[in-house]
């Protein structure tokens, strides 16, 4: 049917209305992207001054959502990370010595006593002191130790490999289990890092594994690659372990179990800790700056349940003992429990400044990196560059919808006119919901809104041949629009859902610039078909209407 209804007219008037509004902030980026920032500032209780000025720097009424850009458009900061899996390794096996160790202690009349070796290629090893005929059974009650993989490849499997030696009895992670630490722990990286990142509110970040047991890091707006190194690059692992001894001879044999840590205000000092710790900062659930009872910055912290209950029993039963709190290998602070310390909080106190208290409650609130990680690759791309590649977009745009516009109207004539007007109410709504979605984009992004301009008008085209058929056959021009309309609908839906379909696969399977990519893609070929069915329709319609043509040249 060639009419329009009065709400089918208001809905489609109106949907390319709110597409013009919602496009419209991103012709205003930096004042709007500067009144979005002094919003969020101000929502945090910051009081700097000029706040209230930007923010008021873009009506409140109006939408503020802007198409974040992207690294190569608005420079930044490129990591790639190899995080070290096996470091994980060596920590599980030694946090399972405890465990060994209490377990062999209850059976000492019948496996005699036992004697933690060093530790070789990544396994725990036991020796039997006494009665090394009885490793077998010592290795059968360590087994017993041992708990199910949790993952659907390790289904079945047990985390643990316990064989004999002679006299030791050597534990090891399985295979499965191994897999699986890999994997946990690049995960657990990947949200740390995206948590930290957060947490100094950079905008729009790309953080994604990639391969095995690497993550790459983008960070469109940082000043370099150093920076951002500074933010994710401390492991920040908290413990807060036993104290054995003090000494000054960094060279003393710790004894099984133990280590050596220095003390990180005094090079001349070393601790002897239990390397089991009470608990980790794993069992943290807040750390905020603060102030001791001498004014002096500080860090306050609070366990979880499980970390208080462990916290509060150690501190109750080693009153008048030291430990230590121990930041990355470093011994922080010593100090003696004078009281049972219940209900999991407490403070960490040292020679911080503000800035320094402020950095490591930000560091031990997004968690602990559970491994170290080696910086494969560094790049920081400067802001001109991506000026450049800005005012390279913006004249490929320009200069594909000028081309599109002139063969269009020189193919079409006064038709031409009307599928360029809804070309670029295309683009409008295209950028309308990049910004309602809060998407980034990017040099391929940019190509498929390029890409999308031709296809855009393809559908005009299939319409405008059969309206030029069935003018040849004979019929009016009101019959001859709409049988253009009507039989080159199938045409334009079959050719732009193939299309859809591509950019959904290339959105499922792909990363970073071809996701872009189809994002763009995808969205231009649904905006695409209601321009090219609705928009372009309802002009021709109106003004058929209007001029109410004897003759139609198209």
């Amino acid at each position: 049917m060639l009419q329009i209804v009065t709400w089918q007219r208001v809905l489609i008037w109106g949907l390319c209305a709110l597409g013009i509004l919602l496009a419209l902030p991103n012709a205003f980026y930096s004042r709007v992207e500067a009144h979005n920032d002094a919003v969020a500032a101000m929502a945090t209780g910051s009081t700097a001054p000029g706040l209230a000025e930007q923010a008021a720097g873009w009506p409140a009424f109006l939408p503020s959502g802007l198409v974040n850009l992207g690294l190569d458009l608005r420079g930044g900061a490129h990591l790639l990370a190899e995080v070290k899996v096996a470091d994980v390794y060596e920590t599980r096996l030694n946090g399972l010595w405890p465990e060994v160790r209490d377990l062999l202690r209850d059976q000492r009349a019948t496996i005699g006593t036992i004697r933690l070796q060093p530790m070789q290629d990544n396994a725990l090893r036991v020796r039997l002191n006494e009665k090394p005929e009885m490793a077998e059974q010592a290795a059968a009650l360590v087994r017993g130790l041992a708990r199910p993989v949790t993952t659907l490849t390790g289904a079945g499997a047990s985390d643990l490999d316990v064989t004999v030696e002679g006299a030791d009895i050597v534990i090891r992670l399985s295979e499965a289990e191994r897999q699986a630490t890999d994997d946990r722990t690049v995960q657990q990286s990947l949200e740390i890092i995206r948590r930290r990142i957060d947490e100094v509110g950079t905008r729009e970040p790309t953080i994604q594994r990639q391969g095995a047991d690497r993550i790459l890091i983008q960070v469109p707006g940082l000043g370099s690659a150093a920076e951002l190194k500074a933010i994710i690059g401390t492991t920040a692992q908290l413990t807060f372990q036993p104290v054995v001894t003090r000494t000054t001879n960094p060279d003393m044999p710790p004894g099984p179990g133990n280590e050596v840590l220095p003390d990180v205000d005094d090079d001349k000092t070393f601790y002897v800790l239990e390397q089991a710790p009470v608990v980790t900062g794993e069992d943290l659930v807040d750390a905020q700056p603060s102030f001791d009872q001498n004014g002096a910055p500080a860090v306050s912290f609070r366990f979880n349940p499980s970390g208080a209950r462990r916290f509060g029993d150690y501190t109750a039963g080693n009153i008048g003992n030291p430990f230590a709190i121990v930041l990355d290998g470093e011994v922080i602070s010593a100090p003696v429990i004078q009281a049972h310390i219940a209900g999991g909080s407490g403070i960490i106190t040292g020679n911080f400044t503000v800035e320094e208290s402020t950095e490591l409650s930000v560091l031990l609130r997004a968690g602990a990196l559970p491994a170290g990680l080696d910086f494969l690759e560094e790049r920081t791309i400067g802001p001109e560059l991506g000026a450049d590649s800005i005012a390279a977009g913006r004249i490929a745009v320009m200069v594909a919808f000028v081309a599109v516009m002139a063969f269009m109207i020189a193919s079409y004539g006064l038709f031409g006119i009307f599928a360029n007007i809804a070309l670029a109410v295309n683009i409008v709504l295209i950028m309308a919901l990049l910004s309602l979605m809060g998407a980034t984009l990017t040099l391929p992004g940019i190509a498929g809104i390029v890409l999308t301009m031709g296809m855009a008008v393809d559908a005009n085209v299939l319409i405008f041949e059969r309206m030029r058929e069935e003018l040849r056959t004979g019929k009016g021009p009101a019959r001859s629009i709409e049988l253009g309309f009507d039989r080159a609908l199938s045409a334009i839906i079959d050719s732009n859902l193939t299309g859809l379909l591509v950019a959904v696969i290339m959105f499922a399977l792909g990363s970073g610039p071809v996701r872009g990519f189809a994002v763009t893609t995808g969205l231009g070929i649904l905006t695409s078909m209601f321009t090219a069915i609705y928009v372009t329709r309802l002009i021709i319609v109106t003004w058929l209407a209007w001029r109410r043509p004897k003759t139609l040249v198209v």
